[in-house]
């Protein structure tokens, strides 16, 4: 089951959301109201999870491998 980031709808200007995390199934509606309080919610869309590390071992092509470059990807920007 995926978790999803709620926010309560603030009801008045300068007034801060609270957020929140939800456990749900796929097939559920989003929520309408928080679950405790009743107050109006909306689920918020996230750029999802993400992972970046240091040192070796990336992703990131190699210097003496095939990279973008002229004649090297064929991307046809080069």
């Amino acid at each position: 089951m995926p978790t999803y980031l709620y926010e309560t709808v603030p009801s008045t200007a300068g007034e801060p959301a609270e957020q929140f995390e939800l456990r749900q199934g796929f097939d559920e509606p989003p929520l309408e109201a928080h679950p405790a309080s009743g107050v109006p919610v909306r689920r918020v869309i996230s750029g999802g999870f993400g992972l970046m590390s240091r040192g070796g071992g990336g992703s990131a092509p190699s210097a003496a491998g095939p990279g973008c470059g002229p004649g090297a990807c064929g991307c046809g920007r080069f």
